[in-house]
């Protein structure tokens, strides 16, 4: 490592790089314009390095004695052990002052009667893990106009089967209540007050439709209340839901915060915003409990640092004490974080995982009707127990090789005064409104950290105005926007190649769904576009590049959708002063020459059919990046959208190359699907189709493809198709046969079942996934979702099966000697 020069990253984000720049040795710097984002690879980079190998200083750990000094204190561990210890001292002394708001709730007979499933907790107090609530808007009916009514989501508390458990409101001549059921729950219990996707709800009293547009205007007036709805309590096997009682939702409402953030909430923001809905502020986003609490976590973490640099007086030197304490501090700051981020009113209750759900499922703010109120002072998700663990549990197994700097810096305005290879991240146009999002983080680390870093903490909120994003409200045109991004991402990349260490190369990753923009021309990507036309202005050339798995498949956002799950990290170096030029047509057959070639190796790496297309783009851009100018038989420069469209061109053709691969009812099928989907045809068409694919719809209907009667003809979905499908005894097997058969079993036995399916296939299933690529494009294209998700699914389930296939192959070879033996 003290041979190679340092590693920086500008757009350093939540340091995913940094930090394993750091695991490999190499000296860290990661700096962002973010202040959020910089605290956070202080955090991960330069803290623990900073106090390795020491152990903890706190009065628990010393009073051990020779215990202690005895044991390895590797890495950061001694700093987690002060971390958890200040954490349960904050928990402890909040319980001491706020306690009396986060009551027990003790089972009355009454309750035992109306529930005898209760009868084992009777007479008994139990801790409530979380308090469930609906707001509430007054009923747009006349006759009902002083009654508040709920606007309710869903009344499911818990789906897991055998243990259901609902929400049933109780309608009254004076208005209504609600009561907790364990049951099979009623089909209306899913909707709860919900009318169709959106702020459509009915009235409870009435059954009048109440708009989202009253909705909006009764938020904005301030007159959106809220009424406890159920109360989730820890039982001895499990969560005991009980309904709601005037105590508890008294002790919610007599909380009186002395302080609330005023920061505004975005008004717009990519993915949705609660801001209509009358939150308008941060602050607006809690319940009057959770700012008590939040407020009273926040003022923790300053007594904290004070308590800590008393606790090591004279064990360390006064300048070392001083700077130990604010780190610890930062850990604890982020503690108070995580519990904003799952106590807040925009928190979902999953009933499936009988938990509170954090309200960045996506990065955006959408509003919430019914949301889960944790207790901070249980022991469940959301309480501070539960996030101090997430803050220091990640430094018992770091181990820094080498220093790091964290640092905020305008990557547009300035670079890292040394030479250092350099690999980032930036930001992806228009995507994600970091700074706006990191405001709901930022106003209360501010609370906690300001007076421990006043240089990190100076303004208000987060920076925005130089926030180099494509966000159109922030400009006076979408044109304007985009100059500024595309201006400002050309400056900072010029940075880096000014900086970059000369013998290594640059790598940049992005990630961004690439069919936005449709023309004369074809498809092509304003994001992507843009980026790429600044790689190229800063003189580099892409000399390589490949797709990274980097996005869960767990997230929210990818769950039932076909969001991209990886990112593609481009190779860069300085483009030679000797590049040739090129025509447009020198361009287009280098791309018909080399991408086939380059496409063909991304499917047997099992890239994603959602990534496919953006993956295409790295070696299609290598091609058109290796000349210093690519021209027009006019002479104009071809741009980089132009070559977007070409490479999206070559891509289409390539895939539709691929089909003459596949037998001729699978082509027919293709063909079909590409015109009707799943959907029903007319028999004539159906067979005009056979005819030119040299088949026939009866034999494609004995094939078992289609479905052929009164003279329409459909191809059958995949759970349509037979159980007890044996593709041995198929006389007539398509690949198009083996692809749905697999989605089929995929969905009902899991990867198990289908590597058992693709075992019994053998050869047959060779051409499968290609299938499944060009069924995803089609898909894509037509804009079914649904298609897409299912053939997505498979590809990327692909590699497990074949591994499982592998290992049923091994086993039945095993059996075979066996018996051979015997």
């Amino acid at each position: 490592p003290e041979r190679l020069p340092a590693f920086h990253d500008p757009f350093a984000g939540g340091g995913a790089l940094p930090l394993e720049a750091q695991r490999l040795g190499l000296e860290a710097h990661a700096s962002d314009l973010n202040p959020v984002a910089v605290l956070i690879n202080k955090a991960m980079i330069e803290i623990p390095p900073t106090f390795a190998g020491r152990p903890p200083v706190n009065p628990e750990a010393r009073s051990e004695g020779a215990l202690v000094a005895g044991r390895e204190w590797k890495g950061a561990r001694g700093l987690a052990e002060d971390v958890r210890y200040y954490g349960r001292w904050m928990r402890d002394e909040a319980e001491r002052r706020i306690g009396h708001l986060y009551p027990k709730i003790a089972v009355t007979d009454e309750m035992v009667r109306e529930r005898p499933d209760l009868r084992p907790y009777a007479g008994r107090e139990l801790t409530v893990i979380a308090w469930l609530w609906a707001r509430t808007v007054r009923s747009p009916n006349p006759a009902f106009g002083t009654i508040e009514v709920p606007l309710v989501s869903t009344f499911m508390l818990s789906t897991k089967k055998g243990k259901e458990a609902y929400v049933e409101p109780v309608v009254c001549a004076d208005g209504w209540r609600f009561t907790v059921k364990v049951d099979l729950p009623p089909a209306s219990a899913t909707a709860g007050t919900k009318l169709a996707r959106g702020a459509h709800f009915g009235c409870l009293m009435s059954g009048t439709p109440i708009e989202p547009s009253y909705i909006k205007a009764e938020g904005m007036a301030g007159r959106m209340g809220a009424r406890l709805m159920a109360i989730v309590t820890e039982g001895d096997h499990g969560r005991v839901y009980l309904s709601p009682t005037d105590e508890h939702e008294a002790a919610a409402l007599r909380a009186c915060p002395e302080w609330k953030p005023d920061a505004g909430v975005p008004e717009r923001l990519t993915g949705g915003t609660c801001y209509g809905y009358g939150l308008t502020t941060f602050g607006d986003l809690f319940t009057l409990r959770q700012l008590v609490a939040l407020t009273t976590f926040s003022d923790l973490v300053t007594e904290a640092r004070d308590r800590i640099r008393q606790d090591t007086s004279g064990i360390l030197e006064d300048g070392l004490a001083t700077d130990y304490a604010r780190s610890i501090t930062v850990y604890l700051a982020f503690a108070v974080d995580r519990m904003a981020m799952t106590g807040n009113s925009l928190v979902r209750w999953n009933a499936v995982g009988q938990k509170a759900q954090h309200c960045f499922g996506r990065q955006a703010l959408p509003m919430i009707w019914d949301y889960a109120e944790p207790n901070f002072l249980s022991s469940a998700t959301g309480s501070v127990d539960s996030a101090v663990l997430y803050s220091c549990d990640p430094l018992t197994w770091m181990q820094p090789c080498s220093n790091g700097r964290a640092f905020q810096m305008n990557a547009v305005a300035s670079t890292c005064s040394e030479a250092a290879i350099v690999s980032t991240d930036p930001p992806y146009y228009d995507n994600i409104g970091y700074a706006d999002l990191s405001d709901f983080f930022y106003v209360w680390l501010r609370r906690s950290l300001r007076s421990a870093l006043p240089e990190l903490f100076a303004t208000i909120s987060v920076p925005k105005a130089e926030e180099l994003v494509a966000t159109s409200h922030r400009h006076d045109t979408k044109g304007s926007a985009e100059t500024f991004f595309l201006n400002g991402l050309t400056q900072a990349i010029q940075r880096l190649a000014r900086a970059g260490a000369p013998s290594f190369p640059t790598t940049i990753y992005y990630a961004f769904k690439q069919s936005e923009k449709r023309d004369e021309l074809g498809v092509s990507s304003t994001g992507w576009e843009t980026f790429l036309e600044a790689v190229i202005k800063a003189g580099f050339a892409v000399t390589g590049t490949w797709p990274m798995r980097t996005e869960m498949r767990t997230r929210q956002v990818a769950m039932g959708a076909s969001a991209l799950s990886s990112s593609i990290v481009l190779v860069c170096r300085r483009r030679p002063a000797d590049a040739p030029r090129a025509t447009r047509r020198n361009l287009v057959d280098a791309l018909e020459t080399e991408l086939p070639a380059a496409l063909i190796h991304l499917q047997r790496a099992n890239i994603a059919p959602v990534d496919l297309a953006q993956a295409a783009i790295g070696p299609g851009m290598a091609i058109f990046t290796r000349y210093a100018k690519v021209l027009h038989p006019a002479g104009e420069r071809v741009t980089v959208g132009e070559a977007l469209v070409l490479i999206n061109q070559a891509l289409d053709e390539i895939l539709a190359a691929q089909e003459g691969e596949f037998d001729t009812d699978s082509r027919w099928a293709l063909a079909w699907f590409d015109q009707h989907g799943f959907e029903p045809g007319e028999y004539g068409s159906a067979e005009t189709l056979a005819t030119a694919k040299n088949t026939s719809v009866s034999g494609l209907a004995r094939a078992g493809i289609l479905h052929a009667r009164a003279g329409r003809v459909r191809l059958l979905r995949p759970l349509e198709l037979p159980d007890d499908w044996d593709p041995a005894a198929d006389d007539r097997l398509t690949t198009w046969e083996v692809v749905h058969h697999m989605i089929r079993v995929l969905r009902q036995g899991g990867e198990v079942g289908t590597a058992e399916l693709l075992y019994r296939l053998g050869g047959a299933a060779n051409g499968a996934r290609e299938l499944c690529y060009r069924l995803y494009t089609i898909c894509e294209r037509k804009q079914r979702a649904d298609e897409a998700l299912a053939y997505n699914g498979l590809v990327q389930s692909w590699p497990e099966i074949s591994r499982l296939a592998k290992g049923e192959a091994r086993m039945r070879q095993t059996e075979m000697a066996l018996d051979v033996d015997s």
